[in-house]
C-alpha cells in the first residue's frame, strides 16, 4: 500500500500544530471540508512487472563440446644389457673389538689348559702324516660334459660309402686328416679313395669341405702324419703299397710310393710296421721310451713283443732283395679274436692296451704274459683304443656299437667313466686319435664317413693328486 500527504495551507508551528502532530493527524478545529495540515489517503496497489527476468532468458544458452578421437597404443622395450649397483649412503657404524681381557676368564683359561695336551698330540699325529702328499689345489672351473665341437666330412667320399679307417692329428696340433676306406667284406682293391685334411684354425672352416683332399689309387686302410713334418702324411693302402703325400700341394701331393714289387706288401696295409712274419700283422705300436720296442697285435688275437734290433733271420714265403729278421721276442696270452689296435702307455715303459673283436680290452704288462686286467666293453667288436697323453690313467675306445667310451681308472677298472654316443644308428666307429698339442682335442671317425673332434672337458685333461705314483703301484703289483 502507498500514501500520499495532501497539501495544505502552510501556517507557523504553534501548539495547535504541535498537538495535532502528537495526535497523529487528528481532525482539526476546522469546519467541514476543510482539510487538516496532514492527511492520510489509501490508493489502490499498483503492480510493475519485472523486465530483468525476461532479460536474462533471452541471455540463457546451452552448449556442448565433443572433443576428437584419442588415438591410443601400447609399446613395451626389452633392454639388452643390464647392470646392477649398489651405494651405501651412510658410512657403517665401526663395531668395536672387544677386548682380549674381556674374554681372557678364568674358566677360558682353564679350558685351554685342559686340552692343550690332546690338541698337541694330534697336530703332531697330522705333521707325520703322508695322506696329503703331492696333493695341488686346483683353482681352474670343471667342465662337466665332453661336447661336439666339429662334425667333419666330404661328401664324395661318403656318396661312395667309404668308412673314414684312419684318423691322425699333425705335429702342431691344428691340422686333422683322416682316410677313407672299407672296413667290411668285398674287395676294395681297385676302388679310388682319398686322403683329407682340415685345419681347424683356419678362420671360416667349412666342415663339408676339406682344406685338402688326395685322391687314392685304392682303399687307404690307415694314415700317419710324419712326427716333425707338419705337411707330411703316410698311408697304407688295401692293394699293399705305402704313399707318401704332402698335403700343402693339393696340386701335386705325391712324394713316394713303394709301388707293388717282390720287396713290398702283398696284403692291405693297416698300419706300417717293419718286417714280415707268418702271422697277420694288424696293429704296431711303438715304445716311447725305446725307439726300438713296439707291439704288435696280430690276426691270431696275440700281442707280440717286438724289436727293430733283432738278428734272426724272418722266414719267408718268396725271396727278398733286402734280409728280413724275425722282430718278436715275446707272446703274450690271446684275446678272443683278432687284434685290431694296441697303444703303449706314455708314462710307463712297461704297460701297454690291446683291443680286438672279443670286445675286451687287456691292460698287459711287458713283463708277463698274463694281462693285468681284462674288460669287456661292448658285444660287438672294439676298433681302437688309445692311452690318453696327458693322463696316465686315462685311455679312450672306439667300438662297433657306435660309441666313444673314456675310462679313468683311478675312478673304476671296470666301467667308463664317459660313453659318448657317436652315430645314432649304431654305426661303428673306428678309429680315434687324441690331440698331443691341444690336449682337450679327441677326433674319432665312424662308418658313416664322417669325423667328429670332441672336446675334453677338464677331468680328462688334468692330472688328479699322485696318479703316476697309482700307475706305478699298478706295474709293480703286475711284475710280482
Amino acid at each position: 500500500m502507498a500514501t500520499r500527504a495532501q497539501p495544505g495551507p502552510f501556517r507557523p508551528a504553534g501548539s495547535a500544530g504541535a498537538e495535532a502532530l502528537a495526535t497523529g493527524g487528528a481532525a482539526s478545529a476546522g469546519g467541514p471540508g476543510r482539510p487538516g495540515p496532514l492527511q492520510d489517503e489509501t490508493l489502490g496497489v499498483a503492480s510493475v512487472p519485472s523486465q530483468w527476468r525476461g532479460v536474462q532468458g533471452t541471455r540463457r544458452e546451452t552448449k556442448s563440446c565433443q572433443t576428437a578421437s584419442i588415438a591410443t597404443a601400447e609399446a613395451s622395450v626389452q633392454t639388452r644389457k643390464h647392470a646392477d649397483a649398489e651405494v651405501q649412503t651412510e658410512v657403517p657404524a665401526p663395531v668395536s673389538a672387544r677386548t682380549v681381557a674381556q674374554h681372557d676368564s678364568p674358566r677360558l683359561a682353564a679350558f685351554l689348559r685342559r686340552v692343550e695336551a690332546m690338541v698337541i698330540r694330534e697336530l703332531n699325529k697330522n705333521w707325520q702324516s703322508h695322506a696329503f702328499d703331492g696333493f695341488e689345489v686346483n683353482w681352474t672351473e670343471q667342465q662337466p660334459t665332453v661336447t661336439c665341437l666339429h662334425t667333419l666330412g666330404y661328401p664324395p667320399a661318403q656318396g661312395q660309402g667309404l668308412h673314414v679307417t684312419s684318423v691322425s692329428w699333425n705335429t702342431t696340433g691344428s691340422v686333422v686328416a683322416c682316410a677313407y676306406g672299407r672296413l667290411d667284406d668285398g674287395d676294395w682293391s681297385t676302388l679310388k679313395s682319398f686322403v683329407c685334411a682340415w685345419n681347424l684354425d683356419r678362420r671360416g672352416l667349412n666342415p663339408q669341405q676339406p682344406s685338402a683332399v688326395v685322391e687314392a689309387p685304392s682303399a687307404v686302410m690307415c694314415l700317419a702324419f710324419h712326427p716333425t713334418q707338419p705337411s707330411h702324411v703316410a698311408g697304407g693302402l688295401y692293394s699293399g703299397e705305402v704313399l707318401v703325400w704332402d698335403v700343402s700341394h693339393p696340386e701335386d701331393p705325391l712324394l713316394w710310393r713303394t709301388g707293388l714289387t717282390d720287396d713290398t706288401h702283398t696284403d692291405p696295409v693297416y698300419q706300417p710296421p717293419r718286417g714280415e712274419t707268418e702271422v697277420g700283422a694288424t696293429a704296431v705300436a711303438f715304445s716311447g721310451f725305446d725307439p726300438s720296442l713296439f707291439v704288435l697285435g696280430t690276426e691270431g688275437g696275440f700281442p707280440l713283443k717286438c724289436s727293430l734290433a733283432a738278428e734272426e733271420a724272418a722266414l719267408t714265403r718268396m725271396p727278398s732283395s733286402v734280409p728280413l729278421r724275425a722282430p718278436a721276442r715275446f707272446t703274450f696270452s690271446p684275446h678272443g679274436g683278432p687284434i685290431y689296435s694296441v697303444s703303449c702307455s706314455p708314462f710307463h715303459r712297461n704297460l701297454f692296451l690291446s683291443a680286438g673283436t672279443d670286445g675286451h680290452i687287456h691292460l698287459y704288462s711287458m713283463l708277463q704274459a698274463q694281462p693285468l686286467a681284462s674288460l669287456q666293453l661292448s658285444h660287438k667288436y672294439l676298433f681302437a683304443v688309445r692311452w690318453s697323453p696327458v693322463r696316465p690313467l686315462v685311455f679312450a675306445a672306439a667300438s662297433g656299437e657306435g660309441d666313444v667310451q673314456l675310462f679313468d681308472l683311478q675312478k673304476s677298472s671296470q666301467k667308463p667313466t664317459v660313453s659318448i654316443k657317436q652315430t645314432q644308428d649304431d654305426s661303428p666307429v673306428y678309429c680315434l686319435e687324441f690331440n698331443r698339442q691341444q690336449t682337450q682335442l679327441l677326433a674319432a671317425g665312424d662308418a658313416k664317413g664322417t669325423v667328429k673332434v670332441w672336446q675334453l672337458s677338464t677331468e680328462f685333461t688334468e692330472q688328479g693328486p699322485r696318479e703316476t705314483e697309482d700307475l706305478e703301484q699298478l706295474a709293480a703289483e703286475v711284475a710280482t
